[in-house]
């Protein structure tokens, strides 16, 4: 928002200087005032427009951070419950997480390890899904 802030604020020290510059024209006060009433207009709907467009712009941005941060966190809470889980050889486990569908790679010594694992990842609470491809040695 400090963009839209500052492009606001430049458009109205723009507005205030282009109304000085109105006065200063030789003719009747009521027409200058008419010009600034009109330019004052024209700038507030523009100004408006383009708050509009970098509020949607930044609220999109903010979105997808939201999602990414979300898979970050999601990633983190599975690998912690498969460190905690005794048994189950972590670092021969990758874990990886796409708007919420968490991808287990790697290997394992047994199906039953294979089937802990994608249990404990299912739990973790933002999961979607879960897509196993651990490969039992």
């Amino acid at each position: 928002m400090k963009a839209a802030e500052r492009f606001k604020w430049v458009s109205i020290s723009m507005l205030f200087a282009v109304g000085l510059a109105a006065c200063d024209k030789p003719g009747p006060a009521e027409t200058a005032g008419k010009k600034i009433d009109q330019a004052v207009d024209e700038s507030g709907k523009k100004i408006g427009e383009a708050t509009d467009k970098v509020g949607e712009q930044m609220s999109e941005q903010g979105d997808k951070a939201g999602v990414a941060m979300d898979d970050t966190a999601i990633t983190a809470k599975v690998k912690a419950a498969i460190f905690a889980e005794p048994g189950l050889k972590t670092l021969q486990i990758s874990v990886d997480t796409v708007k919420g569908v968490v991808t287990l790679s790697g290997s394992v010594d047994s199906q039953a390890s294979s089937d802990r694992a994608k249990t404990l990842a299912g739990a973790v609470a933002g999961v979607r899904d879960v897509e196993n491809h651990l490969v039992v040695k």
